[in-house]
């Protein structure tokens, strides 16, 4: 079955260079996306309430974007992406997600991001 893009944005109030660090370290991720999180090479494992997933680390553009892909989705063209995007006019800073769900679970990945968002602005003080 066909997974369907997931394009969502939020506005953060921190810096790009705090918000970068919670992105793409495992200290970062761990305050807002996952229990833990434990790298070796550019395989970041994914700790939650007892079950893991780990995803291999695509892409790193410094202080704008990190971009992973499920182990279950090597070979297809499914990842998630979390870019930093400040406004030229109000100097906003924003997160843009990139993800993919199954068809009929796109309502549950977005309540999946809004909720670790609110953890990431709890976690940054944004």
């Amino acid at each position: 079955m066909d997974k369907v893009r997931i394009d969502l944005e939020y506005i953060i109030k921190t810096s790009p260079t705090i918000l970068f660090n919670c992105l793409s370290t495992p200290s970062g991720l761990s305050e807002w996306f996952s229990d833990d999180v434990n790298i070796k090479d550019d395989r970041y494992t994914f700790f939650w309430d007892g079950s893991e997933e780990t995803a291999i680390l695509k892409t790193v553009r410094k202080s704008e974007s990190v971009k992973f892909q499920w182990e279950d989705d090597e070979g297809e063209d499914y990842f998630f992406e979390m870019t930093i995007r400040i406004d030229d006019l109000t100097k906003d800073v924003a997160l843009l997600v990139t993800d993919f769900a199954d068809e009929g679970e796109e309502d549950e990945i977005q309540l999946m991001w809004d909720n670790n968002i609110d953890k990431l602005k709890k976690a940054i003080g944004g």
